[in-house]
């Protein structure tokens, strides 16, 4: 399966990482080069790997043991993969759910483009794992590492907002594979020794960096009120400990049975999102203060609460569509009030620098609901799509190499 970017012009920013990280000693890092080294030329030629095969339900997704490792280009690393996280991506592409501009029925990729996505496709966008070979170009200093892969794929040439032009696992093989490769750009590497590979997928980008990204897009600022829709998923919880870290109170909305997750995490109050006055207990929940900001990773029928919840200049940000893509809106609701309404999806790679630095700070930390191994993925989804636990669904993917 050939990589759909190979040869592309990517953003150089990323190369922040290499004179960010604290070396180990020589002695140590001439021993961990040397086993890679040793290693990659004793792995396999082929992998096992979830590979999609269309659009369609969960026999479109078949694990195979006999794929091809893909080899690093010029500019690339090859990185052998310990745990990758669960997205709404995953199984919103594979359905085809995304629609089109002009046609919100039609099946669709993640860029909603009129031409589907290049099939055979390994999805999973959270990758983590060691780099085990370089391609040209790229130091040696990399093997070795222990990355966390950004999920989105920047390219300076794309005319799409941050210069996104596209996501691992849909524009390019992602991570449900034992190995994968991944341009040097788009990689931060991870300092802490003391999370596994499964709780660093849990902090992956998809989460994290898209929830950095809607906070600044709403302005969030210290001492405001934020009320949090949708808080006890990825995106989510990421949101309540990232508002949390802006000095904001935060009003989180969840199921009961999550409540004491989601206060775990820092939310100074949770509601329960089905409550059938959710107005008023949010209102209570409140203690007489205004909503300044709100952020929607539902939408549907959720949608229109939440403008009403808003104070007068409020603003609304979204990034999902669990709860419905289609919704209503009173307008006199949104001129009379003076709203804005922002939408926002991944983010910049300055904003997956800023992620990475908070995972080795220890600023934030993950929330693994479930794991399970790459035989069981397609449990795996659908344990992700009943949502009856708080926090992210992992896929791990090293067998006995590493203890993840």
């Amino acid at each position: 399966m050939g990589d759909a970017f190979n040869g592309a012009r990517f953003d150089t920013g990323g190369l922040w990482v290499t004179e960010s990280v604290n070396l180990p000693s020589e002695r140590n890092q001439a021993l961990a080069v040397a086993g890679v080294v040793q290693n990659a030329g004793m792995r396999a030629s082929v992998m096992r790997a979830a590979v999609t095969s269309g659009f369609g339900g969960p026999e479109r997704l078949e694990v195979l043991d006999d794929v091809a490792v893909p080899e690093p280009a010029a500019g690339e690393v090859l990185v052998e993969v310990g745990a990758c996280c669960c997205n709404n991506s995953d199984i919103w592409l594979r359905e085809g759910s995304y629609g089109r501009e002009d046609d919100s029925q039609a099946q669709a990729g993640w860029l909603r483009e009129v031409e589907p996505p290049r099939f055979p496709l390994i999805q999973g966008a959270d990758i983590v794992g060691r780099i085990v070979e370089t391609g040209e170009g790229v130091e040696q200093g990399w093997l070795g590492r222990r990355v966390l892969v950004d999920t989105t794929l920047h390219d300076a040439a794309s005319t799409e907002p941050y210069g996104i032009a596209g996501i691992f696992g849909s524009e390019r093989d992602g991570g449900f594979a034992e190995y994968a490769t991944a341009p040097v750009t788009s990689l931060g590497v991870v300092e802490v020794d003391d999370l596994s590979d499964v709780e660093v997928a849990a902090l992956g980008s998809a989460s994290f960096v898209t929830a950095i990204r809607m906070l600044k897009r709403a302005r969030l600022v210290e001492g405001e009120l934020v009320l949090i829709a949708g808080a006890s998923g990825g995106v989510g919880s990421a949101a309540v400990q990232l508002g949390k870290l802006r000095g904001a109170q935060v009003i989180a909305l969840s199921d009961p049975g999550k409540a004491n997750t989601i206060r775990d995490l820092g939310a100074d109050a949770v509601v329960a999102s089905r409550d059938l006055d959710l107005p008023n207990a949010v209102r209570a929940a409140c203690a007489g203060r205004n909503i300044d900001v709100a952020v929607d990773v539902v939408g549907g029928p959720l949608f229109s609460i939440l403008l009403t919840l808003l104070r007068p200049l409020g603003r609304y940000v979204t990034v999902g569509a669990v709860g419905g893509p289609v919704v209503a809106l009173d307008l006199r609701t949104l001129y009379l009030k003076h709203l804005e309404l922002l939408g926002s999806t991944l983010g910049t790679v300055e904003d997956f620098h800023e992620l990475i630095a908070l995972i080795n700070q220890r600023k934030i930390r993950p929330l693994v609901a479930q794991t399970f191994p790459l035989e069981d993925i397609h449990a795996a989804q659908t344990a992700f799509r009943n949502k009856q636990t708080a926090g992210n669904i992992v896929i791990r993917i090293a067998r006995e190499r590493r203890d993840n």
